[in-house]
């Protein structure tokens, strides 16, 4: 019997550099980082259809890595790759958070980062940032959590970046479709339960990988306190993988422009009973679980129940985003025709 018990915690590595906020329906926010070059990256049906083939690769190569080497200098490298990722994610989920809690009066000046490849014509900017003197107050307080992490590897502070990886990801990740986030999510339903429940390749990859692609629930939390040692973790991945598809429902109820977040809240409360259900169906069998096991038919199914209420199902499926690439394209086009009118 696992002394750990774990809802499935798969590697989910994503770049945490993309700095552009916007909230759909709201005020545009601004974490202060800026990168000229930085877009989201969108998912296509393609791209989703490889992903959890992309995604078995690299977890059984974790694991016979882990069966090979030594456990002890994988995570030594994982630990210190990790703490600059994490120091950057938490940076820039904390930014928006205290532009609010500085005051006006606060010094803040502007800086830049520019780094350059070749001259003249041929210049290529390859890092471009600005940021500002708020943003390395959050640089440093995020620098000293993880230093916390790398010496103590405490829960706080691996849920902490665990939090901010999640928050980017969801950021930095977008479906186009809802067709290509039912595959995105069918698939990986698959991936899942296969490594689960087929395998010990999960649960041997998720107990030997320290580092804070999971979040921790302290099981004896009111008897050590702080010091606790038996945890419940649930992988980043079931996080990001629904969140993404929720973050799509969202701006799918923005372009109805009927002033309601219908879909957004049946897909939010689908992911909170499906999260209750995974948790009653681990404590009831006392086994690891695919968390997307119950996840994604929670998520996928209720707002596609709401939608045949209410009529919308073709338009919520015919539903789809253009890239802001695509979008910059055909402007350009549209106003090169007018030019040549």
């Amino acid at each position: 019997m696992m002394t750990e018990r774990k809802w499935c915690s798969r590697p989910q590595f994503t770049s945490t550099c993309r700095e552009h906020v916007q909230e759909l329906g709201e005020n545009d926010y601004d974490s202060g980082f800026r990168n000229s070059s930085d877009m989201p990256e969108t998912i296509t049906g393609r791209d989703a259809a490889r992903f959890p083939i992309i995604a078995s690769c690299t977890l059984f190569g974790l694991y016979l890595f882990f069966k090979v080497f030594s456990q002890e200098y994988i995570n030594l490298l994982l630990s210190v790759y990790f703490f600059g990722l994490g120091v950057l994610a938490l940076s820039h989920t904390m930014s928006p958070l205290m532009s609010r809690i500085f005051p006006e009066s606060f010094p803040n000046k502007q800086y830049q980062l520019l780094f350059t490849q070749g001259s003249g014509e041929s210049k290529e900017e390859i890092v471009n940032y600005e940021f500002d003197t708020k943003n390395l107050v959050c640089l440093v307080i995020s620098s000293v959590v993880g230093v916390w992490y790398l010496l103590k590897k405490h829960w706080i502070a691996n849920n902490l970046f665990g939090l901010a990886f999640a928050l980017n990801g969801v950021e930095l990740l977008h479906l186009n479709n809802v067709s290509t986030g039912c595959i995105l999510l069918g698939g990986l339903f698959v991936y899942d339960v296969f490594w689960v429940f087929g395998t010990n390749v999960m649960v041997t990859v998720a107990k030997s990988f320290e580092a804070p692609i999971k979040l921790v629930f302290p099981q004896d939390l009111l008897e050590k306190g702080l010091g606790a040692s038996n945890f419940a973790m649930l992988g980043l991945g079931d996080i990001v993988i629904p969140g993404i598809f929720i973050a799509l429902l969202l701006r799918f109820d923005v372009s109805l422009k009927k002033n309601s977040r219908t879909y957004f809240y049946s897909s939010f409360l689908a992911y909170i009973f499906g999260l209750g259900l995974t948790i009653f169906v681990m404590h009831t069998f006392k086994h690891a679980q695919p968390a997307l096991l119950y996840l994604v038919p929670a998520c996928v199914g209720f707002p596609v129940i709401v939608a045949l209420i209410k009529g919308e199902l073709t338009e919520m499926f015919r539903y789809e985003e253009t890239p802001p690439e695509d979008e910059a394209a055909k402007e350009e086009s549209s106003e090169s025709e007018k030019k040549d009118q």
